[in-house]
């Protein structure tokens, strides 16, 4: 049973992994392909801005490709879950953010570029978060103070006796 979960996760990401390339491949050469021949575009915008998609790109495939043993074609390590929520969903969205920006950039020039802004902003949205509940979390513990539903329940020591 455990190997049928393996092979359905392998397929799963092969088809994810080849996708992915597929669609990284037809967007950069097509705006390649319109910087050369239709309208002029910031190339080190690009290159700058394409590093943390191809970064992202490179990770997603060395952690999600599956290994097969080649002599019995069984699948020895099925890869990471490409489809896991967390880290993985953030760098599938660097990549997207930075298709859209690239579609735009060939539509309506380097002005396109601003969308992909929406990455750090996102990312330090999240960082925020992470940092406000871990100084929730440690607060209370640091001043000594208890939180309040942990206060009100100590007062009230005969209900909780008779629960």
């Amino acid at each position: 049973m455990a190997q049928k979960a393996k092979k359905g996760v392998a397929k799963a990401n092969v088809t994810t992994l080849n996708n992915l390339h597929i669609g990284t491949l037809t967007v950069n050469v097509v705006f390649i392909l319109c910087n050369l021949l239709w309208k002029r575009r910031s190339l080190l915008a690009y290159f700058i801005l394409s590093i943390p998609s191809f970064i992202a790109e490179f990770v997603l495939e060395r952690s999600g490709r599956p290994t097969f043993d080649p002599t019995t074609k069984a699948v020895k390590s099925s890869g990471e879950d490409l489809a896991a929520p967390g880290l993985t969903e953030y760098m599938f969205d660097i990549i997207w953010i930075t298709w859209f920006s690239l579609v735009l950039v060939m539509l309506f020039g380097n002005w396109g570029w601003l969308v992909w802004g929406a990455v750090p902003a996102y990312g330090a949205y999240k960082g925020y978060g992470l940092l406000g509940m871990a100084r929730g979390l440690m607060g209370g513990a640091q001043t000594g103070q208890m939180p309040e539903e942990q206060s009100v329940a100590a007062g009230n020591r005969k209900q909780r006796r008779a629960a």
